[in-house]
């Protein structure tokens, strides 16, 4: 493997009208994506299904098998259906906010939440779609409210509804959204993202649901209430698939000007429990509608990097804009301009936790050290579960990690980990025979070539202690 065509970065996109038709997909694969984003608060279980077997399609047309992350909708207020598909909700207007099931229009738009006018009160500030729209409620009229409009802009159904500093009572995780975990299982989805996550145990009924199902697919919690910036030490320790720093919702929800800090912070802390991080929320949103980003949205997906996240997202630019395949070049070029400057040294030291270290971390790191003082190709890891990969990852070493495994699913996990490129291979049970298949996958990948000393990092199952042995390799 060239090492310098090797992009640590993982790149996930989500799917949606813009990128439906499976020869896009087939583009974006091509151009980079790692994990696609099936987003359960827009469309029904029919489109999503649609959504996985043509992702599923793509990835064997193209050779790569990417991810499938599965997000949620959560406890979250959404406005109800526009004939129209798109209002303009036009600054200095008034507009109606009602609980009524009615087909919207630009000043009548359905809320459907029957406590709202008990909630919310003359003054209350309401955002919609993103914190892009900005109304004040000035009178209450029965169970609607009027509002005025102080920022507008367009207005689609089922956008989100933000109500800074109150909480609706909506719960945690709700009917709705156990009805997609079961989905989830059932079509074989990679990931759950778990939203709105307040504090740990709000992950529970999630992680109740797979268990009852006798699934292990991966929870990731996402960031997006002050409360989980609080509490994020006993999220990120419970949430074994990982964080997403969801800075859309979040920079509603606290102050803007916090938000840089607050990722920094939460990125710190996944890499202290050896976590992945999602970093997400209109990181290219100019392209949407343009062809290039601003310098300031790549300047802001390269902070992401700088900070130590495990991948990118990309939102409505690949879900609803009009250039979904370059925004994932261009958010694959970013990657790769930034990737070289890496603090690797300094991270491998100071990202994962020292403290309590166990026999897997120890080796782990010994490992990564090694791969600088002898100058180690590549990192082999195989692995059933992609646990020994991640915990390798976390220490963030600079040469790629080759994550060897017979498991299909643990390939598509494995996506959404920084320096991971994991390879489907046949299961071997004895050690010796193991170390020497891992060698010449390495060779066979081009992740080394005759001559090149390589690390393996493995586990014996019997001993159940994670990774427990490294090995210093010569490709024959």
């Amino acid at each position: 493997m060239d090492e310098s065509g090797f992009r640590r970065t993982k790149i996930v996109a989500t799917v949606g009208p813009a990128s439906w038709d499976p020869p896009t997909l087939t583009e974006m694969i091509e151009a980079g994506v790692d994990v696609f984003r099936l987003n359960f608060s827009h469309a029904d279980e029919a489109r999503h299904r649609q959504a996985v077997k043509d992702i599923r399609a793509a990835s064997e047309a193209t050779g790569r098998e990417v991810g499938i992350l599965g997000d949620l909708p959560g406890p979250k207020l959404r406005v109800g259906h526009f004939p129209d598909e798109v209002v303009e909700v036009v600054a200095g207007s008034d507009v109606t906010l009602t609980p009524d099931e009615i087909d919207g229009t630009a000043t009548e738009i359905p809320v459907p939440w029957p406590e709202m006018a008990e909630v919310l009160g003359e003054g209350s500030i309401v955002y919609l779609a993103d914190g892009t729209i900005r109304l004040e409620v000035t009178a209450r009229a029965g169970d609607s409210l009027t509002a005025h409009v102080h920022i507008g802009g367009p207005l689609s159904s089922n956008k989100g509804v933000n109500l800074p500093g109150l909480e609706s009572g909506l719960e945690a995780v709700s009917g709705t959204d156990l009805a997609w975990v079961d989905f989830a299982v059932a079509n074989r989805i990679d990931m759950l993202a778990v939203s709105f996550v307040r504090t740990a145990s709000d992950l529970d009924p999630v992680k109740r649901r797979l268990e009852e199902l006798h699934s292990d697919i991966p929870v990731i919690a996402k960031i997006e209430k002050p409360e989980a910036a609080d509490a994020i030490e006993e999220i990120v320790e419970a949430a074994g698939g990982g964080i997403m720093v969801a800075r859309g919702d979040l920079g509603i929800e606290v102050p803007l000007s916090k938000v840089p800090v607050l990722q920094k912070h939460l990125i710190r802390e996944a890499g202290q429990w050896s976590r992945p991080v999602i970093t997400a929320t209109q990181m290219l949103a100019s392209m949407v509608q343009e062809k290039r980003p601003t310098r300031a949205e790549v300047t802001d997906v390269a902070t992401a990097i700088f900070d130590g996240t495990d991948a990118v997202m990309l939102s409505e630019e690949t879900a609803v804009g009009a250039h979904p395949v370059e925004a994932i070049r261009v958010m694959d070029q970013i990657a790769r301009s930034t990737e070289p400057d890496l603090p690797y040294w300094d991270w491998l030291f100071n990202r994962a936790s020292q403290d309590d270290m166990e026999v897997s971390d120890s080796v782990t790191q010994s490992a990564v050290i090694a791969c600088y003082r002898l100058g180690l190709e590549t990192i082999v890891v195989p692995t059933a579960s992609g646990r020994g990969a991640i915990i390798v990852s976390a220490h963030r070493p600079k040469v790629p990690v080759l994550a060897v495994t017979h498991s299909l699913q643990t390939v598509r996990r494995l996506r959404v980990v920084f320096g991971v490129d994991p390879v489907l291979h046949d299961q071997t049970t004895e050690i010796r025979n193991l170390l020497y298949e891992c060698a010449d996958v390495a060779a066979e990948y081009g992740a080394a070539a005759s001559g090149d000393l390589i690390a393996i990092v493995a586990g014996l199952s019997d001993v159940g202690l994670g990774a427990n042995l490294f090995e210093v390799h010569r490709i024959p």
